[in-house]
């Protein structure tokens, strides 16, 4: 009695061996057909028909020699950049700045469009997106995925923001209102949710499974990510720390007013500047306000200490839901304080609560949030494009 055969599993494997070559050649950069099947554990007859066929699809392509012994040099191939395109858009109240990557992840055109009082999103953001593909030699036909971050909610079902009291003119519609402009897939995703993106990408998260982000910026908010996938809610809401009603702070009955009520109101720019006023710090602003406290040393610790007080309020009430074990101070304060402002809170939090997570400081230099959205994006095109190999 002959076995059966499950339908088209050869030509599931060759697409599975597909896949598994391009990602190593994302990672490793450009390899020979020899060095391929030695990481794929393909033979060499194998590994050459791959290459073919990834050649004739457009995907790879010969981008040098490797010098070896006897007989000719090894041909060496990479992953065709411009296969396809993302663009990440950091939306904000005064201004959007949009960067552009290629399918190997590298950003080839960046640009920041101002903007104004009663200006339409729709053109701000269409200006923002073809200034920096136009910046980066990226056809529009090739750009597969438009990702922006924005304040406020965002519907996980819609896709739609919900609330956003940063940017008044930002409504629902205005997922489809983009996606009609720009004719691209459009997607939204929460700032502080992509700065956790790029913070496990590339930062103080690398490797951590269950871990918070703690966005003290203008605003107030947490990203939370649990078994390494990013936590958003029924509705978009979770992590919205801003609003949790804290003893001492007063208590809005309205949330959809807009108000100085909650922890925000303890940690945010305004109240950072306010308390390093009372402590002697006069500063432009509260992240540099924080930055001249810890270069004061031990003339800074009575700021810093009450700063970390105030903070460890907000960590331990996620700390004691969610028992995470990282996080990740983030946000021009959280990003200013560094390891000095992370360790005091450390300390605060074990000091109050029975949950005692390593507080870190973001390692993401610049700009998470964009950086984000272009993660996302990518790992969404990857997909669709990789993919297609079967």
């Amino acid at each position: 009695m002959s076995s059966a055969r499950l339908p088209g599993t050869p030509r599931l494997l060759r697409a599975l061996n597909d896949r598994a070559a391009l990602e190593l050649l994302l990672s490793r950069g450009p390899l020979t057909r020899a060095q391929l099947g030695e990481l794929t554990g393909l033979s060499k007859v194998t590994a050459s028909q791959l290459v073919e066929r990834l050649e004739e699809r457009g995907l790879v392509a010969r981008v040098g020699e490797q010098a070896g012994g006897r007989g000719p040099n090894a041909q060496m191939y990479a992953v065709v950049p411009a296969t396809a395109f993302v663009v990440g858009v950091e939306a904000g109240p005064a201004h959007v700045v949009a960067g552009v990557a290629d399918i190997t992840g590298n950003i080839v055109g960046r640009t920041d469009v101002a903007i104004g009082d009663g200006d339409d999103p729709v053109r701000v953001v269409h200006a923002a997106v073809v200034e920096a593909a136009t910046a980066g030699g990226a056809p529009s036909e090739r750009i597969r995925r438009i990702v922006l971050g924005t304040p406020g909610l965002v519907d996980p079902k819609s896709g739609e923001i919900t609330f956003a009291w940063d940017l008044p003119r930002w409504h629902r519609g205005l997922l489809t209102a983009l996606r009609e402009d720009l004719d691209r897939p459009v997607m939204f995703e929460n700032d502080v949710n992509l700065a956790a993106i790029a913070e496990q990408h590339s930062g103080a998260a690398v490797g951590a499974q269950d871990f918070v982000l703690v966005w003290l910026d203008r605003g107030v908010g947490t990203a939370v990510v649990l078994g390494g996938r990013l936590h958003r809610g029924s509705v978009g809401a979770a992590g919205e720390i801003g609003y949790l009603p804290v003893a001492g702070t007063q208590v809005s009955r309205d949330v959809s007013r807009r108000s100085k009520s909650g922890f925000r109101t303890l940690v945010d720019a305004a109240a950072v500047r306010a308390i390093a006023k009372t402590h002697g710090f006069k500063a432009a602003g509260a992240a540099e306000a924080v930055r001249a406290a810890i270069s004061a040393g031990t003339a800074g610790s009575p700021f810093l200490d009450e700063l970390a007080r105030r903070i460890s309020l907000g960590v331990a009430s996620v700390g004691l839901v969610l028992d995470p074990e990282l996080v990740v101070l983030a946000g021009e304060i959280g990003q200013a304080g560094g390891a000095d402002l992370a360790q005091r809170v450390q300390h605060e939090v074990a000091a109050i609560a029975v949950v005692s997570p390593r507080v870190v400081a973001t390692e993401v230099a610049s700009e998470p949030v964009l950086h984000g959205a272009i993660l996302t994006g990518l790992d969404a095109v990857r997909e669709e494009v990789f993919g297609s190999t079967a």
